[in-house]
């Protein structure tokens, strides 16, 4: 039989709501009041849980949930060597709310020995019959999120040897990903489409950086993380506009770095928000080359009202004009549970909406679990 390969036609970004048990467990493990043994055995069981209710909705790639993580950025890039998570004064800004004032600090030379995700990917895939899909963050969110004011005294005083750490250590990780058996790995990488925000760019040339040399230097650590990228390990990128408690930070669309996007990076395909006008139009999909794929993020997973079917077909058709519709799968924008927080909608729409990505690209498409082929 032929291998099939992600993305697929319906697809999922990664996070998921976390159930009320798991929810208990993390709270009682914090307050000291249960062990990590105990906690990690709860979240093996509602890992199993979840990764069977993917299957059973359809989906032909499968995620632990992000189910062990309290963030989907801090918990990875904080067992990076040289990085440490830190309590900040106050959290990132989003839309009328703060996240949690969690930050990395720089405390040493950045590098990549080992990490404990490594296991939490091999636990989905001893776990599914499905494709096991590991996300992490992208290269740039180290940077973007904590800025050179966030890396100890003395350790880079030229930044050009920091981005060149950090694309080695991430050269290793997707190597010992690979080596524990991940053939589908996603960069979650916001910093792109915050540049595509006025109000962001003008955050970092504040800081002290330059908004229109950043795109370039973060596309240079994607290229230095996977220029030894294996022919069979797909790689995609999921962009977004920000994602805590139904909420976001910035807005534009993709226009100012599409060609930068799709074309100075070795990435497979692309989970793209487009859920609201906040994204803009389908016209930058016109930069895509042949043989690489765009995920449409056109199911929103900040709230539980259910999109009407025909105009999720009809936002595909809109897209299809700009690039070809055998390029082309369907996603929600984001995921549910950026934070363990999660979204303001119950775990029944959750799946509703899942579901209902299966069924129209089965519509669209044919069969759902046949991956898009390049053009």
């Amino acid at each position: 039989m032929m291998r099939q390969r992600p993305p697929y036609r319906a697809d999922m970004v990664g996070s998921l709501l976390r159930p009320a048990r798991l929810k208990e467990a993390r709270e009682k493990h914090g307050a000291g009041k249960i062990d990590q043994a105990a906690l990690t055995a709860i979240e093996d069981e509602e890992i199993r849980k979840v990764i069977r209710k993917q299957e059973e909705v359809g989906l032909q790639a499968v995620t632990d949930g992000e189910f062990r993580r309290a963030f989907w950025h801090y918990d990875f890039l904080e067992h990076l060597d040289g990085v440490q998570g830190v309590w900040l004064d106050q959290g990132v800004q989003f839309k009328g709310i703060q996240l949690t004032p969690k930050g990395l600090r720089v405390v040493g030379k950045i590098g990549f020995t080992s990490h404990p995700m490594i296991e939490h990917f091999r636990f989905v895939k001893e776990n599914t019959t499905r494709t096991p899909k590991m996300t992490i963050p992208g290269p740039s969110m180290l940077h973007y999120r904590s800025g050179r004011q966030m890396i100890n005294a003395g350790l880079y005083p030229d930044m050009d040897e920091y981005y060149a750490d950090l694309g080695a250590a991430y050269a290793k990780a997707v190597k010992a990903f690979y080596d524990a058996g991940c053939r589908y790995l996603q960069l979650d990488d916001i910093s792109f489409a915050y540049l595509c925000d006025p109000e962001q760019r003008k955050m970092l040339a504040d800081r002290g950086d330059d908004p229109e040399k950043q795109g370039e230097i973060y596309a240079g650590m994607v290229r230095r993380a996977l220029q030894d990228k294996p022919a069979d390990l797909t790689v995609t990128m999921h962009l977004c506009r920000g994602n805590f408690r139904s909420t976001f930070i910035a807005s534009g669309g993709y226009e100012p770095i599409a060609d930068l996007l799709f074309n100075a990076m070795p990435v497979d395909g692309y989970f793209m928000e487009w859920d609201t006008d906040r994204a803009g139009g389908f016209e930058p999909l016109r930069f895509l080359p042949k043989g690489k794929t765009v995920v449409l993020g056109l199911v929103t997973s900040k709230t539980g009202q259910l999109e009407k079917p025909e105009d999720v077909k009809r936002r595909i058709e809109e897209a299809s004009k700009f690039a070809d519709l055998d390029q082309l799968c369907l996603s929600p924008q984001c995921g549910f549970a950026s934070t363990e927080e999660g979204n303001t909608l119950a775990e029944d729409e959750q799946w509703s909406k899942l579901r209902m990505i299966v069924d129209v690209a089965r519509e669209v498409w044919g069969d759902p679990a046949a991956p898009a082929k390049a053009a």
